[in-house]
């Protein structure tokens, strides 16, 4: 064991934690004031549910030993054994360090997909489905890509994230969005960001955060770390002035929320790949992601007319699935000695595919198992508010406060 890699990682897992009140401020802030209390508590609530789900089955199913490919055992039932356990997926950290690390990701990874239902969802029905779908896609996808599972196992790569949380996540809440259908008034009412200073502290959170959960993927205080570490900072500020450059473009001026979106798109960008990919890299990833997410949130949306209200799908979808191409693409043994090939770039197909089919095979899974938990959870209570409570507000109806006793902002 080594005292240093322990606290590091210890470190790194709180910062984690942090970012799931930095989402609930950023979705917050976005949303309309009569459902800002809602959209805040529909992170908050899953800091408790993920918690507890992990450390009673989350762990066990996610890294117990492997069955089929797809997912582990039950030999870590409530937390038995890990504490004396040995660790074979970090082995210089205790076991329990890196289930508390790894507890974080599975707290906020349901919550970012509450960005794509707000103002119409029932709080007691979300509740159901994010215990749902923890069981029946998150902790399968883990297994399978950290856990020793398939897409591990074909060669696939994902340094902190991007299936697992990202495009797992993003698919999920645009197929949530459409089962719920969309807001009302969606196509004549003007939906705009009541609290920008909200925003940009939530971004600011998230920012902070990420260095934990990109660099403290590493599982050690070392060299790859602060490789982890860089190209993080460098894809976020890529990725920032891109959605800058694009705001100008296409409106004149640069906005405070378009920066503090392309942060978090240029975050969500070079998870699976901060730590394979050279620092060159990220910058293209950063920037281009931008570009790539732009496009999906102001035309594909409204091409196809789906009511992603806080574009969770066109920002942690999108973005996580161009982040895992283009680690196929840059991804080299020479950042990284553990990958199996180099990417595409450096004369390599075999990951670029490897990629493919991995993104291909977690978006079928969220796809059917949000399918599968949405109508089990009907079964028990309907998951959209009345049209009443819709008008009324979420605040209200699904929680009795109001967020704000006054208000002088941008919605009304």
């Amino acid at each position: 064991m080594n005292a240093a890699d322990t606290g590091f990682i210890i470190i790194c897992a709180a910062l984690v934690l942090l970012m799931t009140p930095g989402l609930a401020f950023f979705y917050g802030g976005l949303g309309r004031r009569k459902n800002v209390v809602n959209n805040i508590m529909t992170s908050f609530f899953c800091v408790g549910v993920g918690i507890a789900m992990w450390c009673i089955v989350g762990f066990s199913l996610s890294f117990g030993a492997d069955h089929g490919g797809v997912i582990g055992g039950f030999e870590y039932l409530f937390m038995n054994g890990v504490e004396t356990a040995e660790d074979t997926f970090a082995p210089t950290i205790p076991l329990l360090a890196f289930a508390l690390f790894q507890m974080m990701f599975a707290v906020i990874t349901p919550a970012l997909i509450a960005g794509s239902i707000v103002g119409r969802m029932r709080f007691k029905a979300l509740f159901l489905f994010v215990v749902l779908w923890s069981l029946v896609v998150y902790y399968p996808v883990a297994h399978m890509v950290w856990g020793g599972g398939f897409l591990a196992q074909i060669g696939s790569i994902d340094f902190a994230g991007g299936n697992v949380v990202h495009i797992s996540s993003g698919v999920s809440a645009l197929v949530l969005c459409q089962l719920l259908g969309r807001r009302e008034s969606y196509e004549s009412m003007n939906y705009r960001v009541h609290n920008v200073p909200l925003v940009a502290i939530g971004a600011a959170l998230l920012l902070f955060g990420w260095f934990g959960f990109n660099a403290g993927s590493a599982l050690a205080a070392n060299e790859l770390a602060v490789h982890a570490f860089a190209a993080t900072a460098i894809a976020a500020a890529a990725a920032e002035l891109s959605w800058m450059l694009l705001d100008v473009l296409t409106c004149g001026k640069p906005t405070l929320v378009g920066a503090s979106t392309g942060i978090v798109i240029g975050l969500v960008s070079i998870t699976p790949g901060c730590g394979y990919v050279p620092l060159w890299a990220a910058f293209i990833i950063g920037f281009s992601a931008s570009i790539v997410c732009f496009f999906a949130v102001s035309v594909i949306k409204k091409r196809f007319g789906y009511d992603d209200a806080l574009d969770a799908f066109g920002c942690h979808g999108i973005g996580g699935i161009w982040g895992g191409i283009l680690t196929g693409v840059f991804a080299s043994q020479g950042v990284n000695s553990a990958i199996r090939w180099n990417g595409l770039a450096f004369g390599d197909w075999r990951l670029f595919v490897a990629q493919l089919v991995a993104i291909a095979i977690t978006i079928a899974i969220a796809i059917v198992g949000t399918v599968v938990c949405a109508r089990l959870v009907g079964l028990v209570c309907p998951l959209r508010v009345s049209e009443r409570d819709e008008r009324v507000g979420l605040d209200i109806s699904q929680h009795g406060e109001r967020a704000y006793p006054a208000f002088n902002g941008l919605d009304d």
